[in-house]
Formats: structure tokens, C-alpha cells, sequence
């Protein structure tokens, strides 16, 4: 990949960094530093043409795209706001070939959406953009919470959140269950401390760190409500909605194939009745919880084929039934039309 022009801001007189700086752990500057030799990328002329297929930022791009369409099933609307971003910060790249110098895009972020819907799995691959975009130096991603980054008493807090953002710096911080950080209720809760050290860090950093918060919706919108400040600092807000019953379906097979298993016909539709129910059950995490249950599967195949005594084919060793499924506890009281097969077991 080509060398990337940053131009410098907030240097003082002497060429040193001015504006917020945090002490951190082990960090004596987290600013990019071109390697020692390297040039500019010369500019092209008014009248140049640039092909962008020609970028391989926009190759690597494409391959961590395309890994996110495998990885996650569903989700338009938060990939179509992906590539968005992807496409904003190639075209980027391309003015400043021109010499089209403008300020640099905000990245900062707030995923909202319930558990199981995908938000790590997409900080994870938005890192990675990140990086082959030359945005951040690092494809990394740091996940904290509340538990992390505020102290117990008066001086514990700074000194925690400094040391996140140190093991962040050059990635993204990803701040799970962001809400938790605003208490208002309680006058003497260290919350608001990190929130004012992170609207430094994301104001006066942003060539070193991309924050990420997430959470739930409704208890996102009250947090950022309560923040005027932090809010605008957000540039991208992405919705993870929660999947529906084919699509949490598609997830299964998925999962399930990654694993090195398979359904047959049986408990394939025995999975699509368990959803239905497990669906409308209290504390359901969307691809969370069809993992669970499909571990759950596995726990209940392998009690099966243990208790059968007999030699076992690859076959067997591979197939999940709709008696593995209907071992859930969603079916305690089971109608007519749940009750399980048997399973082959001569």
C-alpha cells in the first residue's frame, strides 16, 4: 500500500504536539510518525486521471466486506452504511493524491442494538477497514465497560481510563454497554470523569483512536441525550436490528457447518419450531442464543451416541436429529405435534 500524507495539526512552535494530552502507561506519544525515509506520494496533475481498482487499500477493503457478508447474515442497512464508510475514506484518499486537502473524517461511532446481533463481530471488521484505509495504524480493537474505565474513589478513575486508552491507541476502542458510564442519579458516581477524558481523547486524538459505544437503543438514546457534547463527537450511528426467524434459521446452518455438523431433515424443523418458541421466552440474544442452543445440541448428541454402545460412523458423529433438539427445556410441555422421532441407535 502506498504511503498516506497526513497533514500535521495542533503542533505548537517547537513542532510538538500541543491541545489534551493524557499521560499513559508505557506511551510517550501515540501520534503516527511517518518511517524514517519516507516520501511524500507525489501529487497528480488538474488534468490526471486516477483508477481507483488500482488501490489495494480498496482490495483489502473488499476482502474484509466480503468476510463481513460471510461472517453475518442479514444487517442491510449497517452494511450499506459500511461500505459507505469505506467508499468515503478511498475517495479521501484519492483527493489528497490531488493535493484536495480537507479535514479528516470523523470516526467515532455508536452501535446501538440488542445482545447477539453482531455489534463486536463489526468493530472487529470495521478495524480492519480502518487499518488497510490507513486510518488507524493498528487493526485492532480494545472492548471495555463501566468496570474498566471508573474507579472506585477519588483518583482511581483518570489513571483506569488512561490505561485503556493506552491499549487502545493506534485501534479502536469499543466501549460496550456505554449507558452504564451516566449516572445521574448517583451525584458522586466517577462516570462523568471518563466521559469528559473521552471527549478530549475523541476531539484532540482522532489521528490515533476511533471510539466505538454500544448498547441497547433505548438506553443509547438517553445516554447520548444526557452528553450533548459526546453525541456531536459521533459521526456514524449504526442500528443492529434484531434478526428474524429465517434469518436466525440461516444462522444455525451456518454455525452449525462451521462446527463440522450437520441437521437432517428432522432436526432442521425441529430448530425452526424451537426458535418460534424461544423467540417469545424471556432473555433471547439473537445469534447469542442460538449458539447456546446449539452447543446445548451437541451436549444432548453426545449423551445419545455414549448411551447407544455401539461402534459409530462418521455419520453419526456428524448429525444432530430432532431428538437433540427437542431435549430443550422450551419443550417441558410439549403439544402433540413436538414430540420427538427416535433417533437411529443399532
Amino acid at each position: 500500500m502506498p504511503p498516506i500524507v497526513r497533514r500535521a495539526t495542533g503542533m505548537g512552535a517547537d513542532g510538538s504536539a500541543n491541545g489534551f494530552r493524557l499521560p499513559r502507561p508505557g506511551v510517550t506519544d501515540v501520534r503516527p510518525s511517518p518511517p524514517p525515509g519516507t516520501a511524500a506520494e507525489e501529487l497528480l496533475s488538474e488534468d490526471a486521471l486516477l483508477d481507483l481498482s488500482l488501490d489495494l487499500a480498496g482490495h483489502d477493503v473488499a476482502d474484509t466486506l466480503a468476510a463481513l457478508d460471510g461472517e453475518l447474515i442479514g444487517l442491510a442497512k449497517v452494511k450499506q452504511r459500511v461500505r459507505e464508510i469505506a467508499a468515503l475514506l478511498l475517495i479521501d484518499r484519492a483527493r489528497r493524491r490531488f493535493g484536495l486537502e480537507a479535514s479528516r473524517p470523523t470516526m467515532h461511532m455508536s452501535f446501538t442494538g440488542g445482545p447477539g446481533t453482531g455489534k463486536t463481530t463489526v468493530a472487529l471488521r470495521m478495524a480492519q477497514m480502518l487499518h488497510a484505509l490507513g486510518y488507524i495504524r493498528k487493526p485492532k480493537v480494545h472492548t471495555v465497560t463501566r468496570d474498566d474505565l471508573v474507579g472506585q474513589f477519588i483518583g482511581h478513575t483518570a489513571p483506569k481510563t488512561k490505561e485503556a486508552i493506552a491499549k487502545a491507541a493506534g485501534g479502536v476502542l469499543f466501549i460496550d454497554e456505554a449507558y452504564y458510564l451516566f449516572r445521574p442519579e448517583n451525584e458522586r458516581d466517577y462516570g462523568q470523569e471518563v466521559i469528559e477524558i473521552l471527549l478530549q481523547e475523541m476531539e484532540n486524538e482522532r489521528a490515533s483512536l476511533v471510539v466505538i459505544f454500544a448498547g441497547y437503543p433505548d438506553r443509547m438514546d438517553r445516554f447520548f441525550s444526557a452528553n450533548p457534547g459526546l453525541s456531536s463527537r459521533v459521526a456514524h450511528h449504526l442500528e443492529f436490528s434484531d434478526y428474524t426467524h429465517a434469518e436466525l434459521l440461516g444462522i444455525a446452518e451456518l454455525m452449525v457447518a462451521e462446527q463440522n455438523f450437520r441437521f437432517d431433515a428432522a432436526a432442521h424443523a425441529a430448530f425452526a419450531q424451537y426458535l418460534t418458541v424461544r423467540m417469545r421466552r424471556p432473555r433471547f440474544s439473537n445469534a447469542r442464543s442460538v449458539r447456546n442452543a446449539i452447543d446445548r445440541c451437541r451436549l444432548r448428541q453426545a449423551a445419545r451416541l455414549v448411551a447407544a454402545a455401539r461402534p459409530l460412523s462418521r455419520d453419526d458423529l456428524i448429525t444432530l436429529c430432532d431428538r437433540d433438539v427437542f431435549g430443550s427445556s422450551v419443550f417441558a410441555e410439549p403439544e402433540p405435534e413436538v414430540l420427538a422421532s427416535p433417533c437411529r441407535t443399532d
